[in-house]
């Protein structure tokens, strides 16, 4: 097991941030354009991230800290893949001209498919947060990656359909 850690410093309100991070009322631009579902923001409480369809969940997990607008933690484990749950970490810090945002994937099963996945995720996702928190759109290559997903979410395996992961709890 080993641990990642991506860090970018934004030019924009740790709020602004903050929602990018945790909204669930529509996509998150900066997480693969995925929709945040969950039983409820707060510890204990299951989380999905899934396609803008709705058909395939592609991370589970459950929220294990929750200190609004400074950090958020949850298990994470891709559905289609069989390695072990790792931990992501997002913390927040004011600093001078805009907001440190530290990305942490703790546990992460080395030499496993979600490392290898994690590995290029971690900075993609940092540098569309601040694309979207400084200017409020993803940079062009991540908007064209999006509209391919839209379009190729036939592709994905089976075991990721919505049905094979019930959010409950």
């Amino acid at each position: 097991m080993a641990d990642a850690v991506f860090r970018i410093t934004i030019a924009a309100d740790i709020q602004r941030v903050w929602r990018e991070l945790t909204k669930t009322d529509e996509a998150q631009g900066a997480v693969f354009n995925a929709w945040l579902h969950t039983t409820g923001l707060k510890p204990g409480a299951a989380m999905q991230m899934r396609t803008g369809s709705g058909q395939h969940v592609i991370v589970v997990g459950e929220v294990v800290e929750w200190d609004p607008p400074r950090r958020f933690v949850h298990s994470h484990r891709f559905t289609q893949y069989d390695d072990p749950v790792c931990r992501v970490a997002y913390d927040l810090k004011p600093v001078q001209g805009g907001v440190e945002v530290t990305l942490s994937v703790i546990g992460l099963p080395a030499g496993s498919a979600t490392a290898k996945s994690m590995a290029s995720g971690g900075t993609m996702i940092l540098k569309s947060l601040k694309s979207i928190c400084e200017t409020g759109r993803p940079p062009r290559a991540t908007r064209l990656m999006y509209w391919l997903f839209d379009r190729m979410e036939f592709v994905l395996p089976k075991r990721t359909r919505a049905e094979h992961w019930p959010l409950v709890k």
